[in-house]
């Protein structure tokens, strides 16, 4: 089943990602439908466009916009899904939907989108934990010639958009609201939080 335009995906695990396993007990996290910080984000490409040029491949592992696999209410209390919604196991998603893919057992960013870490905010008297608008770039793209992985930048404000990929806590960035690469001091430190890596 291909689409002309969008990309066939399914669930890599589940549509929503509100559970922890402690032991041998599962703990649900969270039960509403609507909030977007337990919907899950990963997913399988079953079929690519037809007509659309991508280094993606079926099979490959993705991780795309968080209203993909997320339910809602309309105006009258009736629960819904999302545009992409073709059944449980089967979405389609556009390709400016998809912000990383793993090809070969590598993570990629498309054309557009970077993923940055944020670093630890090393201020004596800060009450954050980590610096703000500044971190490690994790995963950068064709888009910034001159800017490679584990550069330090800086991006704009409200540009970061969070995402929890492979246990580390990243920042989706676009690849526009990058504006500088910065120089290592030497007392940067990687800010990831505990919650981030266990599940």
């Amino acid at each position: 089943m291909r689409s002309i335009y969008d990309f066939i995906i399914t669930p890599k695990k589940s549509r929503y990602n509100n559970t922890k396993t402690i032991g041998d007990k599962e703990l649900i996290l969270n039960t509403e439908i609507f909030n977007h910080q337990y919907v899950s984000r990963e997913a399988i490409v079953k079929y690519i466009p037809l007509v659309t040029q991508t280094e993606i491949q079926p099979g490959d592992e993705v991780i795309v916009h968080h209203n993909v696999f997320r339910r809602w209410h309309n105006v009258k209390g009736i629960e819904k899904n999302s545009r992409s919604y073709i059944d449980e196991n089967t979405y389609a998603v556009r390709e400016d939907q998809i912000f990383l893919y793993k090809h070969n057992k590598k993570w990629i960013t498309p054309p557009g989108y970077c993923f940055v870490k944020p670093i630890k905010s090393n201020y004596k008297f800060d009450i954050e934990q980590e610096r703000p608008l500044i971190g490690v770039m994790k995963y950068t793209n064709k888009d910034l010639p001159n800017i490679n992985n584990n550069d330090l930048v800086g991006f704009k404000p409200d540009s970061e958009y969070e995402f929890i990929i492979d246990g580390e806590r990243l920042y989706r960035v676009l690849t526009q609201f990058i504006t500088i690469k910065y120089e290592y001091q030497g007392d940067e430190e990687e800010y990831n939080p505990s919650w981030a890596k266990s599940g």
